[in-house]
């Protein structure tokens, strides 16, 4: 490539064989209008269809494309920083495969961007997933939100336009566990949004089952949240307060002899209000050692098998 790249594209690629040349030939037909020199990174996550197959044979007939395959799955948001780590433009536009986010409002964002804003989201204004993705797509916000104290607006996702400078902050984060849109809100730079249209999904089927949306909720609000661990200490703290209530009560039968089997207080005293300590302590304690422990392993979060 000649000129250093303005604005290189990252998207991660899964099941997206008969996909992949429209998106080249929608951000070459935006790039046009731009008029500025640019890459396209594109993340193989090991797709099992031929998706990699049709990556190397655009990147034969265009000079600007940069295919990275991944040695297995490691889901969206891990092919998402492999290709961020290899992006050399001032500005960054991460978008999905499916054409859903339309690469033609890649100038709108960028036209935005050159009025100041380090970031620029694009908020969906009509989302044309299925009702049941929406639907969970707004829980888990809603509960993330709540866990971490943040406000995310459901709307945006990773399709957003980010200046160089916040995305080599956003690499600096060691976590295990990766979720883009999280990181681009603790960096914070000067940031806003604009309203875009949003597509049906050109072809296939999302890769996202509700299992692994579940999987994906629980492991992000437990990564980046403490909230669970207060929560479950205030469980502790309820039960042993009950139990010392019920002791109370206990104690009140016995004085009165309408207790006749010896030992039934103290036994049902002890019971509850252990039973409340050890719920505390394990939770305390299993969230905190599963975290160091996950992340004392240093295991990378990808590992690349070739660069074309």
């Amino acid at each position: 490539m000649e000129n250093k790249p303005i604005i290189s594209f990252v998207s991660p690629v899964f099941m997206a064989q008969d996909l992949i040349r429209d998106l080249i030939h929608e951000i070459d037909k935006v790039m046009h209008l731009i008029d500025q020199p640019y890459e396209i990174i594109l993340v193989d996550d090991r797709s099992p269809d031929l998706s990699w197959t049709k990556m190397i044979e655009l990147s034969r007939t265009h000079d600007q494309i940069k295919n990275i395959r991944l040695s297995k799955n490691y889901g969206q948001h891990a092919a998402i920083f492999a290709g961020l780590s290899h992006a050399q433009g001032e500005w960054i536009v991460v978008l999905d495969c499916d054409l859903q986010d339309q690469p033609s409002e890649v100038k709108r964002l960028f036209d935005k961007a050159k009025e100041g804003f380090d970031v620029v989201l694009a908020s969906r204004s009509r989302r044309k997933d299925s009702y049941l993705k929406k639907t969970t797509s707004k829980l888990f916000y809603k509960l993330f939100s709540y866990f971490t104290g943040t406000h995310f607006d459901s709307s945006v996702a990773n399709f957003g336009i980010y200046n160089k400078k916040v995305i080599q902050s956003i690499l600096k984060f060691n976590d295990n566990h990766k979720f883009f849109p999280l990181f681009v809100q603790q960096v914070g730079f000067n940031t806003t949004k604009i309203s875009v249209d949003h597509a049906e999904r050109f072809g296939g089927k999302s890769s996202y089952s509700i299992k692994k949306l579940i999987k994906l909720a629980l492991l992000t609000i437990l990564t980046f949240s403490n909230k669970p661990l207060r929560l479950v200490v205030q469980l502790g703290s309820v039960i042993s307060l009950f139990s010392f209530l019920f002791g109370v009560y206990n104690i009140y039968l016995a004085l009165t002899h309408q207790i006749e089997i010896d030992g039934y207080s103290s036994l049902m005293v002890s019971i509850w209000f252990l039973s409340g300590v050890i719920i505390t302590m394990i939770g305390v304690l299993g969230i905190y050692i599963g975290k160091v422990f996950d992340q004392s392993k240093g295991r990378p979060i990808y590992i690349i098998d070739e660069i074309i």
